[in-house]
């Protein structure tokens, strides 16, 4: 082997040594803060690359050994109230807080356990751990509010009301004069709608002829059919019928307003029902059992959602 050789392989094993001794004087070393900074750990072990001089996190290191979440977070979806009060007593911390959703087309009541702390503008928390009951709203009720204020054809519209023959309802002594005094015409009965429905199958395939708006508020239409004479035959139309439906599914049934109306547009009819104030009902009944979960777990309780959004 020649010196040259020898040199060079010398240099090798110099650096290779060096290498190693910088490999070696590698550590893991511990940040301190001097100045506590909430929501941050006092301390944090890094890996301190003696060659580089970075630094560089182990947390993942531990967090592959992790046996249990670092914190409780997911939505926890009950079927009844009764379900969300024993789950919001299971989990509950002292700044846990309800939130209830008044909408009446999807109204629920959501318990956030890990909300932010409540004294003296507290910590912030993650609000990723709840608990969210969407009152469960009756076929019925979804029945008529899919076709609220929706125009329909006349077939359709006799069809709806021969299928919901049993949610309609005879008006009391004091609604007829209430809705007479507020609208100015008389609330139908039962019978009444039921015979208008089976007046207008039977019209299914005529043309209307005219329309008048009475003076008791209801409207009268006047059908041509074109095998007969010109005069046709007459229908009157109530301006208002009642519902008697349980909103919520094995619910008490409520009594709801209906506004009937129609328009003519080339020679046919569209028919829109109008529900009267759903939005009373239901928002009601969700502050009713929003103030029976607040006082049974003892929590705080607002209307709205909260500002962090869910895990």
């Amino acid at each position: 082997m020649t010196e040259t050789q020898n040199n060079t392989g010398a240099a090798l094993d110099i650096a290779a040594i060096h290498d190693l001794s910088d490999r070696a004087g590698s550590q893991i070393a511990t940040l301190s803060l001097s100045t506590a900074i909430p929501g941050v750990p006092s301390t944090i072990p890094v890996f301190v690359d003696r060659k580089s001089g970075a630094l560089s996190s182990v947390a993942d290191l531990f967090e592959r050994f992790r046996e249990h979440p670092r914190r409780k977070s997911g939505t926890a979806k009950v079927a009844t109230l009764e379900s969300l009060i024993s789950l919001i007593d299971r989990h509950k911390t002292e700044h846990s807080a309800i939130f209830a959703e008044t909408n009446w087309e999807k109204p629920s009541i959501t318990a956030v356990f890990d909300y932010h702390e409540a004294k003296n503008g507290g910590l912030a928390d993650n609000g990723k751990h709840r608990a969210h009951y969407e009152f469960p709203l009756s076929e019925e009720w979804k029945a008529w509010v899919k076709i609220n204020g929706k125009p329909l054809e006349q077939v359709e519209f006799a069809e709806f009301i021969e299928d919901h023959i049993a949610e309609l309802s005879a008006p009391d002594s004091f609604e007829a004069e209430d809705f007479r005094g507020k609208f100015g015409f008389k609330v139908a009965y039962p019978n009444e709608l039921v015979a208008l429905s089976r007046g207008l199958q039977v019209h299914a395939e005529t043309r209307v002829k005219n329309n008048v708006v009475l003076q008791s508020g209801e409207g009268e239409i006047t059908w041509d059919e074109e095998h007969r004479d010109a005069q046709g035959n007459k229908l009157t139309v109530p301006g208002m019928f009642i519902l008697s439906i349980a909103p919520f599914f094995m619910g008490d049934p409520t009594r709801i307003p209906v506004r009937l109306r129609y328009r003519v547009s080339g020679g046919k009819v569209l028919w829109i029902c109008q529900l009267y104030r759903p939005d009373v009902h239901i928002t009601q009944q969700v502050m009713r059992d929003l103030e029976r979960v607040a006082h049974e777990t003892d929590l705080p309780h607002f209307q709205g959602t909260p500002e962090m959004p869910s895990a």
